[in-house]
């Protein structure tokens, strides 16, 4: 449009137009917000490796370095030779010892495990990993100012789900032997029917029975560890089962227990509780976190201490700082503790029934006067005894047979049996 037209316009039509033109402009010249989105271009990134190299830690180095010492446990290895082999002090494994108190990991070695140190330049002990398998390693870490902290590591992995069946022909041992149970469950099906049937005189040839075990796998290989679902054995019209209820307990296929119930406390009598249950009591000098896993009762030396159920002792020995102890398995689930005692009057491998005395109490290991250091653990972990949901009763309430039966319905049908 000419300079001439534009004057020759009215008044209002020129403000319109200039309105318009100004409109235009400002929308020409609005910064458009796409052209300041950078394009998003997917570009795999080494997350680990960028970390490492922008901040280098300690411990990034720890785990990276391969350890110093790596051995596995052989038949007749001591623990004090083993700190020797990998040029670590007694007064460092004392620290350790001092350290493994809550957890005793170190008492449970066996050929075939693993032990592997971490050491610094000056040669001292920096970490300490006990390898038991794919599923449990404990590791000790040193602190700033020499003393060790304990982890344990507890891979849950995958469970899964598999049925012997087969018949008597010799013994029980090895007609399951055969169909592919180990020694150790075997021995879990004997030790839970053992009120119920003598397995070396009541079974004969043709009998037949059905096991359901759990497997645990880790990546894809089994680990070894295992638990019993469910028992079936058929003597002519007679049957024997066992199976494991969602609370961990076994019972028969009309809800009745096939173990005897705990006592709450392994003493004949009261005794005053000196110390209780603290998974999270602290260290009263340095402040760190020190559990303590158990209950102490204030015992006189010589008090006699019962097995709070029936079980098989795991374990007799003496630590340095825990003292005399014993450890008992209840089937395998539950397992008791009992340490500082004056005289264990159980062996390894021996059976016991509760109530049955097990050992006196005393002072032995680092303590600051008589008392009995009791344990209860359910599924590898401490719980606090007086406190716990620990088998006490003798028969499933109808609420509870409900839930009970549709279970035993699906685990007769893994099991092959005619439901």
């Amino acid at each position: 449009m000419s300079p001439n037209r534009l004057q020759a316009l009215p008044s209002p039509h020129k403000k319109i137009l200039m309105g318009a033109v100004l409109m235009i402009g400002a929308a020409i010249l609005w910064p458009n917000q796409q052209e300041y989105l950078p394009t998003r271009i997917p570009v795999e990134l080494d997350i680990e490796n960028i970390i490492a190299q922008i901040a280098p830690s300690e411990q990034t180095e720890t785990l990276v370095k391969q350890a110093d010492f790596v051995k596995t446990i052989a038949k007749g290895d001591t623990l004090s030779g083993l700190f020797e082999q990998a040029g670590v002090d007694q007064q460092t494994m004392y620290r350790v010892l001092e350290a493994d108190l809550n957890v005793l990991a170190l008492d449970t070695l066996m050929p075939g495990n693993k032990m592997q140190f971490w050491l610094d330049d000056q040669g001292k002990l920096q970490q300490l990993e006990l390898y038991f398998n794919a599923a449990r390693q404990v590791v000790f870490s040193r602190y700033d100012d020499g003393e060790f902290k304990v982890d344990e590591i507890n891979i849950e992995g995958i469970w899964r789900n598999r049925s012997v069946i087969g018949d008597i022909q010799g013994s029980f041992y090895l007609s399951a032997q055969r169909m592919g149970l180990n020694a150790g469950e075997i021995q879990r099906i004997e030790s839970l029917l053992k009120e119920k049937l003598n397995f070396a005189r009541d079974l004969r040839a043709g009998d037949k029975f059905s096991v359901l075990i759990n497997d645990q796998f880790i990546d894809g290989a089994a680990t070894g560890n295992s638990d019993i679902l469910g028992v079936h054995i058929q003597r002519g019209r007679s049957s024997i089962n066992a199976y494991q209820n969602s609370d961990g307990n076994f019972y028969d296929d009309q809800g009745r227990s096939l173990a005897r119930a705990f006592q709450r406390i392994p003493l004949q009598k009261n005794y005053r509780i000196s110390s209780r249950f603290n998974r999270h009591r602290h260290h009263p000098v340095t402040g760190r976190v020190s559990p303590h896993n158990g209950t102490d009762f204030a015992t006189p030396i010589g008090t006699k201490i019962v097995a709070p159920g029936d079980g098989i002792v795991s374990l007799v020995t003496e630590h340095r700082f825990a003292g005399k102890y014993v450890v008992i398995d209840h089937d395998k689930k539950y397992r008791t503790r009992y340490l500082h005692l004056s005289k264990p009057l159980v062996h390894k491998g021996q059976r016991v029934s509760r109530g049955q005395v097990i050992a006196l109490s005393g002072n032995t290991g680092r303590i600051t006067g008589p008392h009995l250091h009791y344990e209860f653990h359910v599924n590898g972990r401490p719980v606090d005894p007086m406190k716990a949901n620990i088998p006490m009763a003798s028969q499933l309430t109808k609420a509870e047979m409900t839930d009970f039966k549709q279970l035993v319905k699906v685990r007769q049908m893994m099991m092959g049996q005619d439901v």
